[in-house]
């Protein structure tokens, strides 16, 4: 692109290889990118709350995903358009920052940008739009913070952090067995979390499936699990008061770094390479006897004399163990990785209460459990589901559940879900407005009407009379002066989200409005869009 000017001062612009491209310009720029945002929206407002229903995405190699978690449904859609691109990382911010609230995002933007579309048909200028956005944004997370609650936990009490889990939980396919998933996740993140700093290291929690059992086969182990079994079919099945050698080097002889040729042509030279070789597994063996190992877990593999040689001597061992495994590992057991023969230590051998090889059904899978480790810090949620689809879901659903617990033990303020939050939000925006004389009063409003959008789906989706619904509940807020009421998608028969337990982390909810205001910002401020004609 560059600019030239012609006789009287005046820029105009010419794009290189102009045929090639097209451009959009001033209000139909605008309405091109809300249309590209609306249209995402829509495809994820029927996934909101706990009656919404699932996408069911393929992949261009066949592999078939089923849910309704708004990050991974954008991340697997194949957008083109900048716009929706946004969208999708709108999304993504969201789930990395909070974990929870991914379909809401895009449902707020899209109810957000929907309202300036009308605004601009009046004819303000999306400046103004944009600086009444950011007004009202203000006034809700002000809300926000004069109706959130505080919840007061610790070790010995985790009901307020299971019931927010719970709430979280409600709207994924596993909540049939919400309160127990919701117990294990809060039960996870207690297990790695350092109150006092009020931190929580989620890489410590290590999610893995296998296919078989019930949903509510899942479990919570102290320490961690393996998906290998020992390398030897006789080897012992259970070590009590292992102490273990985790090792990145492999059982076999050293091999020369050079190009080499070794002939053998006689009986005797045959004898003497074997015994040798023979002589390096001895060897390697009993370095780790002479440490005191019981269990020796291995990065690599080795051959068959080796593995037999184990055997014999009483040395039991897991080979071809990933390198994130064997990280876990050695935090949960206290031990260190080493990478040669020669540094092995007492000092760095790692040590379990209890290892043992576990089999599932009738195919006799085993995996390897590693528990009442030196250092418990290190734990496992062990996910069983009737298919893969299923496991894939339930670990989607865990990780929301556990970052939800995570934001609680940073900042234990809540709000009540249900819509009702935004409700109160929207009230106390629509107020403000009247304080604003100028244009940027009716951007304000809007922002009060698209908040609107949040419980207008949940009453949509639960089958609910949407408009009805949410005039029912904004006269009972006013009236009552009630933050709490929200949308009753369960079909309690109340409406009050405290009496129903049901919660939403405020720092999720604040970064939501305040994540949606910003990229709708951007999006409002683009005036000139140029993409190749393909598009």
């Amino acid at each position: 692109m560059a600019m030239v000017f012609d006789e009287y001062g005046r820029p105009f612009i010419i794009l290189r290889e102009q045929e090639s491209k097209n451009r959009v310009r001033g209000i139909e720029a605008h309405k091109s990118n809300i249309s590209a945002a609306k249209a995402v929206a829509r495809i994820l407002r029927s996934s909101l709350g706990p009656k919404g229903m699932d996408k069911m995405l393929q992949s261009p190699d066949g592999d078939v995903i089923i849910t309704n978690d708004g990050a991974t449904i954008l991340e697997q859609m194949d957008v083109n358009n900048q716009i929706a691109k946004l969208m999708v990382e709108l999304s993504r911010s969201q789930d990395y920052e909070i974990g929870d609230g991914t379909t809401g995002v895009v449902v707020l933007a899209g109810a957000l940008l929907e309202m300036a579309e009308t605004l601009l048909d009046r004819g303000i200028h999306p400046i103004r739009i944009s600086e009444g956005y950011e007004v009202a944004s203000r006034i809700a997370v002000e809300q926000l913070e004069k109706i959130a609650n505080t919840f007061e936990f610790g070790e010995g009490n985790i009901e307020p952090l299971v019931q927010t889990c719970m709430t979280t939980l409600s709207s994924k396919i596993v909540n049939r067995c919400k309160r127990s998933l919701a117990e294990i996740a809060v039960k996870a993140v207690m297990a790695v979390a350092d109150l006092e700093r009020k931190d929580v290291n989620l890489d410590l929690i290590k999610v893995e499936g296998k296919v078989g059992g019930k949903l509510e086969d899942t479990e919570l182990i102290y320490g961690i699990i393996v998906d290998k079994d020992m390398s030897h079919p006789q080897m012992p099945k259970q070590i009590e008061d292992a102490n273990i050698a985790i090792l990145t080097c492999p059982f076999e002889p050293p091999k020369p770094k050079t190009k080499h040729k070794v002939e053998i042509d006689t009986v005797e030279k045959f004898e003497t390479l074997r015994k040798q070789e023979q002589q390096y597994f001895d060897d390697m063996v009993q370095k780790c006897k002479d440490v005191g190992a019981t269990l020796v877990i291995c990065q690599w593999g080795f051959d068959d004399e080796a593995n037999h040689l184990l055997m014999h001597r009483n040395l039991p061992a897991v080979r071809w163990v990933g390198g994130v495994e064997l990280e876990l590992i050695a935090i949960a057991t206290g031990g260190r990785i080493v990478p040669r023969f020669q540094e092995l230590a007492p000092e760095k051998l790692g040590r379990a209460g209890l290892v043992r090889e576990k089999a599932f059904g009738t195919t006799k899978d085993r995996m390897l459990y590693i528990e009442r480790c030196a250092n418990s810090r290190a734990v496992t949620i062990f996910i069983r589901g009737g298919n893969k689809m299923m496991i894939e879901e339930t670990k989607r659903s865990i990780h929301d559940a556990l970052c939800v617990a995570r934001n609680l033990i940073r900042n234990n303020s809540i709000v009540y879900g249900g819509g009702s939050a935004e409700i109160a939000c929207s009230i106390a925006v629509d107020a403000a407005a009247d304080r604003y004389p100028g244009v940027e009063q009716y951007a304000i409003r809007a922002f009060a009407e698209a908040l609107e959008a949040i419980p207008m789906a949940l009453a949509e989706n639960s089958g609910l009379q949407p408009i009805e619904t949410l005039s029912a509940i904004k006269a009972q807020q006013i009236k009552e002066n009630n933050p709490w009421c929200g949308v009753d998608c369960n079909d309690v028969g109340i409406n009050d989200m405290c009496e129903q337990n049901v919660f939403e982390t405020l720092i999720g909810k604040k970064q939501q409005i305040m994540l949606v205001t910003q990229v709708v910002k951007m999006i409002l401020k683009i005036d000139d869009v140029i993409t190749p004609s393909e598009y």
